[in-house]
């Protein structure tokens, strides 16, 4: 069997470089993106403690009620409730406050991209493949860059989910505004419109259940790597499916496994039904 010839790449070496002036020479920013994450994880997750169980509920069984049936929300309301049965009720609201965290970053991030991508193509043809690459890289691999840059935490955990859970919201943005309509925009063009009227009147609210069904898929994996993010200090339900893993816990990873799927059905079924709501005023519009 012939050996493969001696040749060899130190292409991981320059990405380690990279990696290292980045964080020398940009420790500032850095330091601001910790503190501003930190500052934000905090505040959602001592306002979710604060409020009384029983509110926190309740507005569960409204949001429920709203995007979906009276029905789905008594079952969202009960999953809530087991859910502080188990004893992970801060868990949980950790768990949620990281997840909200990230996926406003991802959206305030992602938005702005997908609109650009979709008016230029040449940055579409440059963004496209390294949102390829975003989604193709093992997650685990986002971990090493978080722990670099932020130290272990729920930081690190916002980062690494960040690089997971944007392409989809990119990738749908961009999808849903050169999916309008040709003729409407040439009826919007024929009255004047400018390119900014156009983007906030016509093509956005046309595109918004398409960006909606983005932001579903940006949360849910999100949620995807609330036990991921567990190994870099993320706490949460997370952290509890770990350390049932490290002791072998069958009872408390069950508990803590099933929180997260319960969390992940509600969080499902809501942004779905937003989704529907917008689609429905659109039609009622026409």
């Amino acid at each position: 069997m012939e050996n493969f010839p001696d040749i060899t790449t130190a292409i991981g070496k320059y990405v380690e470089d990279f990696v290292n002036f980045l964080a020398s020479s940009w420790a500032g920013f850095f330091d601001l993106i910790f503190f501003i994450a930190s500052r934000s994880i905090n505040g959602i997750d001592n306002f979710l403690v604060w409020l009384p169980w029983w509110l926190f509920i309740l507005i569960i069984l409204a949001l429920g009620w709203y995007f979906q049936s009276l029905i789905s929300g008594i079952v969202f309301s009960l999953f809530i409730f087991l859910i502080g049965t188990f004893g992970l009720w801060a868990d949980m609201m950790t768990t949620i406050a990281i997840i909200v965290t990230a996926v406003v970053l991802s959206l305030l991030i992602g938005l702005p991209i997908g609109i650009l991508m979709s008016f230029n193509r040449l940055a579409s043809n440059i963004i496209r493949p390294i949102l390829d690459a975003m989604q193709t890289m093992p997650s685990f691999v986002y971990l090493i860059p978080a722990i670099f840059f932020f130290g272990l935490g729920n930081v690190s955990a916002i980062f690494a989910t960040l690089i997971y859970a944007i392409p989809p919201v990119i990738r749908l943005t961009e999808l849903a505004i050169r999916g309008v309509d040709e003729e409407v925009i040439e009826s919007a063009l024929s009255f004047g419109s400018s390119r900014w009227q156009m983007l906030r009147k016509v093509q956005l609210p046309q595109a918004l259940p398409t960006i909606m069904a983005g932001v579903n898929q940006t949360t849910m994996m999100a949620l995807a790597m609330v036990v991921i993010a567990s190994m870099v200090g993320a706490s949460g339900l997370g952290e509890q499916v770990l350390i049932s893993i490290n002791r072998i816990d069958i009872a408390l990873g069950f508990e803590a496994g099933i929180s997260i799927v319960f969390l992940a059905i509600i969080i499902d079924r809501i942004t779905n039904g937003v989704a529907d709501r917008f689609q429905k005023h659109r039609r009622i519009n026409k």
